[in-house]
């Protein structure tokens, strides 16, 4: 077995127990499952439905990234990004769908290597956070919105880096002037 399904494999089974905690461990707390339905069944089906509607969103600027790489460069489908979805596998695929695209945009040569390395890292963090957002009480609360507010500053220099790519420019990642 190739190391990289061990650890996909390993990190989808440590998400499944995270997700499961409320029931080997009801006294920890409801966890993010708990959250997700505290303001019951309305309110819940539109945070889901909203939050899979950005996620869709986020899939199709990621997919867009890998389009505007040449297929030589790239490290992976364009398609393969809708692995997000894949529910629980897709807490442990997140990483690598940020890394074949980090690793697409240093093989494309246009954006600076520094550029390439701050997206991934701010990418690998929000991924991170999210499995600790998965922990009961405070501490999977406090993961969560680092989580959704690295998520929303990647998925910004994700659109920022792609009209740089689409225009033909050199996608530095250039910190912007006020």
């Amino acid at each position: 077995m190739r190391a990289t399904a061990v650890v996909k494999a390993a990190g989808t089974v440590l998400v499944s127990v995270l997700l499961t905690q409320p029931l080997w461990a009801p006294e920890w707390g409801s966890g993010v499952l708990g959250e997700v339905a505290a303001p019951g069944l309305p309110g819940a089906v539109a945070a889901v439905a909203v939050f899979f509607g950005l996620v869709a969103l986020y899939c199709r600027s990621l997919q867009r990234t890998l389009h505007l790489v040449p297929p030589r460069a790239r490290a992976a489908a364009p398609r393969s990004v809708w692995w997000m979805f894949a529910i629980p596998y897709n807490f442990t695929e997140d990483f690598f769908i940020v890394r074949a695209v980090a690793v697409s945009l240093a093989s494309d040569g246009r954006t600076a290597p520094a550029a390439v390395r701050r997206w991934q890292v701010v990418g690998f963090a929000w991924c991170g956070l999210q499995i600790v957002s998965l922990l009961p009480g405070a501490a999977g609360r406090a993961g969560a919105v680092a989580a959704l507010l690295l998520w929303a500053a990647h998925w910004a220099e994700t659109a920022r880096l792609n009209r740089r790519l689409a225009a033909g420019r050199p996608a530095a990642l250039q910190p912007r002037t006020p």
